[in-house]
């Protein structure tokens, strides 16, 4: 009996197994039910749900946060105003003018506040879209100020709508100061605070890879630097590594702003000075300054660069850039670039790039090659152009290596050195690493000469044409006419070119690189275009109404 007892017990332990496995089978699905639903909802603001962020205006009064989802083709943006007033405009524009420009739009009527998608005229006349793709989430207030959350998709399919795409966006914002009755009743070109920002919405996806155990940290800063009080300043710092340095491989970087600064440091680059001299004199100061020692211009290969918006850059697991060792010079140079539009005095700066090095050499020394336009006057937009295009060019002669195409063009427009100037340096990080670091061209020079004379013969004006002139005093003698520009649009079209194929002591290549002929476009990229099918008339529509009395707990 006792042991066909035994035989009938035990049936029943695991049924009881079975009930509380599916007890816990059905808990922890909920659980997980619940952080699904909370992170898809994303109703708590925290720092980690937006990891791109960037200081809207020079004050850093305003700061965008934002994040990306691919799987959905959605921007999430949250605004933070720290001294918000009666609204904000907030968009993006082909050019970053406040004319054709695709806006979110917050303001108040003295007693309620309001939310709407927007668009202007060529006139900056605000009106209230058709379609509202701007979607707000949340506005809510804190401590901090006012956070404004709310989404749009990467391509709306409304002919108003800014097509959001890979590369740079401009963005523009405004700050309403006083009431206005109705969004018709903006008037954007009186706003006192407005502006634009430059950034990289689509941030690709890229998995970090983990750090190795012997990783260490140095950080290249320039101490106590005092911003001048002027919109552009480049300063440059010389610094050195220890003695007898070895080789490592870098392989992260990332920005260190001073607190308070972020919105005055646009963009760092590190540099690593010419092995060919054995000492450097240290230097704090403007770029531009006669005090500057001339020695500090044969620091010129690149080992790290960052520009505002950007993130910490990480080498895959099999590379990393080269870093001390025998053959290189242990001096670096820092440079920041400081945009200081409100030429705010007293602002005290020490900011400067870390930089994450191993002595566990990988498998490739990785490169960097800098692509464009030369930096040189021979390569001039004239005044008062709405479009006009500057092409740099990498032939293969400078190569000699397998070009792999990018997925989509990319327009680059360069310029001056001030941020209003759309100055560009492009940089391509590589593996494995060639002695080639600077690939860029220019127009031909003496194809440019013959333009001036060209010029001078069909002008009344005279263009000074003697050989001591400089072309920058020669293009600002040109009279510009439809003519005049419309020559030069060719000469830039079909001239042949200057190509710069440079080693990082600045210095070309052997080779013949005058009169190079413009390399054959093959193939031209077509543009990808949201498919949009034709829908019904759109309804009127109204405004969001925004409760701005609530306060966030903290």
């Amino acid at each position: 009996m006792k042991t066909a007892g035994r035989k009938r017990a035990r049936p029943s332990c695991p049924a009881l197994k079975v009930r509380e496995a599916a007890s816990m089978y059905f808990t922890l699905l909920a659980v997980f039910l619940v952080i699904l639903v909370a992170a898809l909802q994303g109703t708590d603001r925290r720092e980690g749900d937006f990891p791109y962020k960037v200081p809207l205006d020079p004050q850093g009064l305003m700061e965008l946060s934002w994040n990306v989802s691919y799987r959905r083709e959605e921007v999430h943006f949250q605004i933070l105003v720290k001294d918000l007033r009666y609204g904000l405009l907030f968009g993006m524009s082909d050019r970053g003018g406040f004319d054709h420009a695709d806006l979110a739009v917050l303001w108040s009527d003295g007693r309620h506040s309001y939310f709407a998608d927007a668009w202007t005229d060529q006139d900056g006349q605000l009106h209230m879209d058709a379609q509202q793709d701007y979607k707000l989430i949340r506005a809510q207030k804190t401590p901090e100020g006012l956070y404004l959350l709310f989404k749009r998709s990467f391509g709306t399919c409304d002919p108003k709508d800014y097509l959001i795409e890979d590369g740079t966006v401009h963005l523009i914002y405004g700050i309403l100061e006083a009431p206005v009755p109705s969004l018709h009743a903006v008037n954007v070109s009186a706003l006192r605070w407005k502006g634009l920002q430059r950034v990289q919405l689509l941030k690709p996806k890229i998995s970090v890879p983990e750090m190795p155990s012997d990783t260490m940290t140095m950080e290249i800063r320039a101490p106590n630097v005092e911003v001048p009080d002027q919109e552009t300043t480049y300063w440059c710092y010389i610094t050195e590594l220890p003695d007898g340095f070895a080789k490592h491989h870098i392989i992260k970087y990332e920005p260190v702003i001073t607190k308070g600064n972020e919105a005055l440091v646009h963009h760092m680059e590190v540099f690593q000075c010419a092995a060919q001299f054995d000492t450097f004199p240290h230097y704090s100061g403007p770029c531009d300054s006669k005090m500057k020692p001339e020695r500090l211009n044969f620091c010129r290969h690149v080992l790290a660069a960052w520009a505002m918006g950007a993130q910490a850059f990480y080498y895959p697991e099999e590379a990393g850039l080269v870093f001390g060792g025998p053959s290189s010079s242990r001096y670096l140079r820092l440079e920041v670039h400081y945009h200081n539009p409100l030429e705010l005095k007293g602002r005290q700066d020490s900011s400067g790039i870390r930089l994450y090095y191993t002595a566990s050499l990988r498998r490739y020394d990785a490169g960097i090659m800098e692509l464009g336009l030369v930096y040189t006057p021979v390569m001039a937009i004239p005044p008062g152009e709405s479009h006009f295009h500057l092409t740099g060019y990498c032939t293969d002669k400078c190569t000699q290596v397998e070009i792999r195409m990018l997925k989509k063009v990319v327009t680059v427009l360069p310029g001056g050195f001030g941020i209003m100037e759309e100055m560009c340096v492009n940089y391509i990080h590589y593996y494995p690493q060639t002695s080639l670091e600077l690939c860029k061209s220019a127009v031909d020079l003496g194809y440019l000469h013959r333009y001036f004379n060209l010029v001078n013969s069909f002008n009344d004006e005279d263009i000074c044409t003697c050989p001591e002139t400089s072309v920058t005093q020669q293009f600002a003698s040109v009279p510009w006419n439809s003519f005049n520009r419309d020559i030069l649009k060719s000469l830039y079209d079909f001239a042949p070119i200057s190509m710069h194929c440079n080693q990082s002591t600045a210095v070309r290549f052997p080779g013949e690189w005058e009169k190079q002929p413009l390399p054959t476009i093959v193939e031209v990229l077509r543009e990808s275009r949201p498919h949009c099918e034709r829908g019904s008339d759109p309804l009127p529509t109204t405004p969001t109404l925004v409760d701005l009395d609530r306060t966030a707990a903290k």
